[in-house]
């Protein structure tokens, strides 16, 4: 059996958690899912995922937050990180950038199946 790459998806809106998690799922990954930055960070360190889908603005700890959490960490300084968000400033974009993401990508510029190819794309430049 094939060993499917698995991806993580912090995102606490609900029904695009669902229809990212459907999309992801469907496209042949194992996915996993977060309602928030401090529930993320755990599953990312416990299941280190190939691939981590990345909200801004969530409650408990937001995606910068979590993302510099991640960064000290010894394997998730590496980690592929792709920012879906509806923050489109190019002083959050820069600042995010910054901390090396592979994508940065503002939600409403996006349909589902871009979003998926951009995933496939950073995972096949691993």
């Amino acid at each position: 059996m094939e060993n499917k790459k698995i991806i993580l998806i912090i995102e606490d809106d609900e029904s695009l958690l669902e229809v990212l998690g459907q999309g992801v799922s469907d496209s042949g990954f194992k996915v996993l899912k977060a309602k928030n930055g401090a529930d993320g960070l755990e599953m990312a360190v416990e299941n280190k995922p190939d691939l981590i889908l990345l909200d801004l603005i969530m409650p408990k700890m937001d995606g910068l937050t979590m993302l510099d959490k991640l960064r000290e960490d010894e394997w998730g300084k590496d980690v592929p990180v792709i920012v879906l968000t509806n923050l489109s400033s190019p002083e959050e974009i820069s600042k995010t950038v910054d901390k090396g993401v592979s994508n940065y990508l503002v939600k409403s510029n996006w349909k589902l199946e871009e979003i998926l190819k951009k995933v496939k794309q950073v995972l096949e430049e691993e």
